[in-house]
């Protein structure tokens, strides 16, 4: 099954600070449109401090941006400024207080931009970027305030401190470091430029990507859509008879699965393809190889040989070559696995009455026939037990209960930003409150593609605050009045974004810049890919997988099924991913002085090196829409979902010989590794836990690759 990935975004960057990752420098001119009618002016009275989209207009959020950079400033002028000699309070904990007005406003603009953007969003989005990224290189390389961090990292044993203010200074003077504190002033002055520059492009790559997507949707005749059922189509009609189907942020498209046209899937899967590369203002081509130019300059500026190298620094990972060998590693049994479904798939289509040679186009509509024949398995035969208010109510929502103790209490009464959206109240075993969660599950034009989360308010004892979360995912809305009935990727991507909810929920530290999911990249999937063991764990399947019409249990007999199934297609959907991931890597090795002229020539040499250039296993994603690393926050990150998972089978192995789903071990993980945060190195955080350092045995025996 191909798992949807989340892509958490701000929450889950490798940058300096949660405080100033995504800003700029501001002077101190009066800023005449900040002021009482602004929505952001005061803070929210509503629970938990949310956010008040009844009250938020799009015209709030450039004044209320600049006013919280503005106030950065000042407050980092005046801790450079101090005449006493550093402390703990009057430089490390002025830092985290520094940017509470802009966090405030960030985390709301951002969730709006990425889930219910318009014109006006965009615009603002595009005009600060490269203001965001000079505010960052403000803080990043002041010299006053890097030489008081330094200060207190030399002295800091010394200090009567504890183990997370220590840590809190080791992650602030690591990160000046990365940042460039050590350049002199001209490659200073050097790199604010690259910095603007890249985060220009970052947008830039984006808003074409979005738009690509969103009028990339493909139009059918009802003839076309054979094998669609009649709710499937209505959900799909157009006003002049037509049926579009929307894109996916993905190379695949879900609703191939369907098609019983050789044609109509051809159509469709090679406007997908070349979604962003019709050589039109939505082109990415371009700006994504200036990006890497730049990434590559940046990167040989700062003292390394390529971006990866510098990227890398902090993560479990630490070096590209690392990251590397276990994609290396886990490649042979993924191909050789591919490839050995491709032949079970041509020998299906060589006994039909017009053979042809297997495409990537129809791999899912023959896959699905070899599922149905050898398992007697059929998606659509689940999806009426996949309700999404009962996968969410009695399916996620049981699973935390029963691991964690947690419950869940509908509000009704809390503003959201669209009308689908709903919100839910957290509790504790005893009662205490743990925060808020948000669910936006539905995809719409003003949404970007794939499935994420993040924070509207993070969690910190500093300033007394608990987490308010949001999920979001991409699932087809259907007709009015009709169930929303999802696939087992859809459920999975459900579980799995619950799971980085639950990282969030759990954080237990003082400071916003340790909290919850601000972690490397290569550990922050480890908990969300943990959870998707639990979608179709007996107990809390039997529990939500209700069929919508008749209430009817699953059936013992169809879970079965799943269960043997539960490793079918394993083969292409690791290919896919390692794929993808090894294209991310080769992208940002090259050297400064590389010239790339064709994306696709260096995406199919790429492809070829690792042996990963199966005409019939495209990557999950191609360079031209590969929104995470050339919008989000995954540039040679991709891999993290691969060493993510090896920690998360480790882990469920673990689970697994000490009694399973027990609400005993869930206290063990949730004390142990899922409230911690980045208050521990995380190599020593997982040993800890584990007693030993984590490898691939798990993940291949789990995935059905060894015995």
């Amino acid at each position: 099954m191909k798992v949807k990935k989340a892509v958490i975004g701000v929450v889950a960057g490798a940058s300096l600070f949660s405080i100033s990752c995504n800003k700029t420098k501001n002077d101190s001119t009066k800023n005449n449109d900040w002021n009482e009618s602004n929505a952001f002016f005061t803070e929210s009275d509503l629970p938990y401090h949310t956010a008040d989209f009844n009250k938020i207009k799009d015209k709030d959020f450039k004044p209320a941006l600049l006013e919280g950079m503005r106030r950065q400033i000042e407050a980092i002028d005046k801790i450079v400024s101090n005449p006493d000699e550093p402390t703990f309070e009057n430089t490390i904990e002025a830092l985290e207080r520094s940017s509470d007005l802009l966090d405030r406003v960030s985390s709301v603009f951002y969730l709006l931009v990425g889930a219910h953007t318009n014109d006006e969003l965009k615009e603002i989005n595009n005009e600060l970027s490269p203001k965001f990224a000079a505010h960052s290189d403000a803080i990043n390389l002041n010299d006053g305030l890097f030489q008081r961090v330094k200060t207190l990292y030399n002295a800091k044993e010394s200090l009567n401190l504890n183990d997370e203010q220590k840590r809190l200074i080791d992650v602030y003077y690591q990160g000046f470091e990365r940042s460039g504190a050590n350049l002199n002033e001209t490659q200073k002055e050097q790199l604010k430029k690259l910095n603007q520059e890249i985060a220009t492009l970052n947008t830039k790559f984006g808003d074409q990507l979005l738009s690509a997507t969103k009028q990339g949707g493909v139009s059918f005749t009802k003839e076309e859509l054979d094998g669609f059922s009649e709710e499937a189509l209505e959900s799909i009609k157009q006003a002049d008879g037509t049926y579009l189907i929307p894109l996916n942020n993905t190379t695949q498209q879900p609703d191939l699965v369907s098609m019983k046209s050789k044609d109509a899937r051809k159509k469709l899967f090679e406007q997908a393809w070349i979604r962003a590369e019709k050589s039109d203002a939505n082109d990415t081509r371009e700006t994504l190889l200036t990006l890497v130019k730049k990434r590559a300059e940046k990167a040989k500026l700062m003292g390394f040989d390529n971006f990866a190298e510098w990227s890398l620094q902090g993560t479990m990972a630490q070096t590209p070559a690392n990251a590397i060998q276990i994609l290396k590693d886990l490649s042979p049994y993924a191909v050789n696995a591919a490839k050995e479904e491709a032949k079970d798939i041509q020998a299906l289509i060589n006994k039909e009455a017009d053979p042809f040679t297997l495409t990537a186009a129809d791999w899912d509509y023959y896959a699905e026939k070899i599922r149905e024949e050898k398992y007697a398995i059929n998606q659509n035969e689940l999806k009426p037990y996949f309700e999404m208010n009962a996968v969410l109510e009695d399916g996620v929502f049981f699973m935390a209960k029963q691991l964690y103790g947690l419950s869940f209490k509908e509000r009704k009464d809390i503003p959201v930003w669209q009308e689908d959206v709903k919100v839910y109240e957290v509790f504790n075993e005893d009662g205490s409150k743990v925060g808020l969660f948000y669910a936006d599950y539905y995809q719409r034009d003003s949404k970007r593609g794939g499935a994420w989360m993040s924070n509207i308010v993070g969690q910190s004892k500093l300033f007394d605050q608990l987490p308010v979360i949001y999920n979001v995912g991409n699932f087809p809305k259907p007709a009015a009045g009709q169930p929303t009935l999802l696939s087992q990727d859809n459920v999975i991507t459900m579980f799995h974004e619950f799971g980085h909810a639950l990282h969030g929920f759990f954080a237990d530290q003082t400071y916003p810049t340790l909290s919850g999911t601000s972690v490397s990249r290569d550990f922050v999937e480890f908990p969300s890919q943990f959870h998707e063991h639990f979608a179709f764990e007996p107990s809390v399947l039997k529990n939500y997988a209700k069929h919508y019409k008749t209430g009817e249990v699953i059936p013992d007999a169809l879970v079965e099924k799943m269960k043997k199934a539960q490793n079918f297609n394993k083969g292409y959907s690791m290919t896919e991913l390692l794929g993808a991931s090894l294209l991310d890597m080769e992208w940002h090795v090259i050297s400064a002085d590389a010239n790339i002229a064709d994306v696709d020539k260096f995406e199919q040499e790429a492809l070829q090196k690792y042996g990963l250039d199966l005409a019939t296993v495209p990557p999950r994603y191609r360079s031209s829409y590969f929104s995470h690393i050339f919008a989000g926050g995954y540039a040679s990150g991709y891999y993290s979902y691969k060493w993510s998972e090896m920690l998360d089978f480790d882990a469920y192995a673990w689970l697994e010989e000490n009694g399973g789903m027990t609400r005993e071990n869930g206290q063990i993980l949730r004390d142990k590794v899922f409230s911690k945060g980045n208050s521990v190195p995380l190599d020593k955080l997982y040993n800890d836990f584990r007693g030993k350092n984590p490898t691939i045995d798990a993940l291949l025996k789990y995935q059905g690759f060894t015995k």
